[in-house]
């Protein structure tokens, strides 16, 4: 049987995907007793530091899928804690706005940087800087094969 060509590397996202999966699943829990998700948590946060934002550039601040951001604003607009209004100069597009009880929440949130802390408090700060690096470069020349397919 031929040797796999990522054989000498699966760590690498394994690992990646690991730590990614369980930080997402400490921040789920944090968030379960305010009845949010971790990406509802992500639009929230999005809204309340860089205020009214239309629909479609949310999706790509966040980098999410419309139908997936979608389904997001539905329910948060439902828990009213999100306003869904047409945008002034598209009627097409969505404007977000938090409500005052989504902006009440916002406040009454608990701070998720503990998890940061927690994952990354006292690795050394050049470990930090080459882990980003390399997953940065990595990222981008993924998305570079992407878009030349």
């Amino acid at each position: 049987m031929p040797e796999r060509s990522d054989a000498g590397h699966p760590a690498v996202g394994a690992w990646t995907k690991r730590c990614y999966f369980a930080g997402r699943a400490l921040m789920d829990a944090t968030l379960r007793p305010y009845d949010l998700g971790s990406t509802q948590w992500y639009v929230l946060w999005h809204l309340a530091n860089f205020g009214p934002t239309v629909q479609r550039d949310l999706g790509r601040a966040l980098e999410l899928e419309r139908a997936t951001l979608s389904g997001i604003v539905t329910t948060l607009v439902r828990k009213s804690l999100v306003e869904q209004t047409s945008s002034g100069e598209d009627q097409r597009q969505r404007l977000l706005t938090l409500t005052a009880a989504g902006e009440a929440l916002w406040r009454d949130l608990p701070d998720l940087s503990f998890i940061h802390d927690a994952a990354f408090g006292g690795i050394d700060e050049a470990d930090l800087a080459t882990t980003v690096r390399v997953l940065q470069l990595a990222t981008e020349r993924l998305q570079n094969l992407l878009r030349k397919e």
